[in-house]
């Protein structure tokens, strides 16, 4: 008997498909921009001189790189019920991946506007820029140049990491995958085709952000 029985391949391509396109990579867009848009918020906290504004952002931080993604999702979906606040798999999975991906990509984005030369600030503030606006026009853009390595790789992370929310029954790849083998037992092959697409779209995302560097290096004075 063959390992692989390609009949179940071919038909399993669709739904699968539909898994990735309608579950994997929205939840992934949707928690990577929320994502991102906490984390620059939280490094710019921790960047800041007073201390009651940096350590929540420490603390936040702090707990969410030193314990697991999935208990994470757990604590969302099973643990708030607890405490009087039930929501729905899809907007669990999305509060859980945003505040993962805003702890990680805090400290690149952190990382990124102190790799902006010191220099930078003076020079803004010599013709008149106040905080906020050589923040906003001079640091941040450089910033964003230094990020995309460790941002990219943290958006390619996160693909993989939306499997995880299968756990708390959100229909996505990895989702579907399971359904489809469950009444024949061929999980070998659900599993290998899931792990293709999955390997597919990293390949995409690792080809954009090659591209992106790329262009972004050319504005860079040698």
């Amino acid at each position: 008997m063959n390992a692989i029985d390609w009949d179940l391949v071919r038909s399993s391509l669709g739904p699968l498909f539909e898994g990735l396109v309608r579950g994997t990579l929205p939840l992934t867009a949707v928690t990577f921009a929320l994502g991102l848009a906490l984390a620059l918020l939280v490094a710019l906290m921790r960047l800041s001189g007073n201390w009651l504004v940096s350590a929540p952002a420490r603390f936040y931080v702090s707990v969410i790189r030193g314990t697991p993604l999935l208990l994470q999702l757990f604590i969302v979906f099973f643990g708030l019920p607890a405490l009087g606040l039930t929501l729905d798999p899809w907007p669990s999975a999305i509060i859980a991946l945003s505040l993962n991906v805003g702890a990680y990509a805090s400290e690149a984005v952190r990382g990124a506007i102190l790799a902006v030369p010191r220099g930078q600030w003076e020079a803004a503030m010599t013709v008149g820029m106040g905080r906020v606006t050589t923040l906003r026009r001079v640091v941040l853009p450089q910033a964003a140049r230094i990020a995309v390595p460790p941002l990219s790789n943290t958006l390619i992370s996160l693909v993989k990491d939306t499997s995880l929310v299968s756990t708390i029954l959100v229909t996505e790849l990895l989702r579907r995958a399971q359904e489809i083998a469950a009444p024949s037992f061929a999980f070998f092959t659900l599993y290998g085709v899931a792990a293709v697409y999955y390997w597919v779209v990293c390949l995409v995302l690792s080809f954009g952000q090659t591209r992106l560097e790329t262009k972004l290096s050319r504005h860079v004075a040698v």
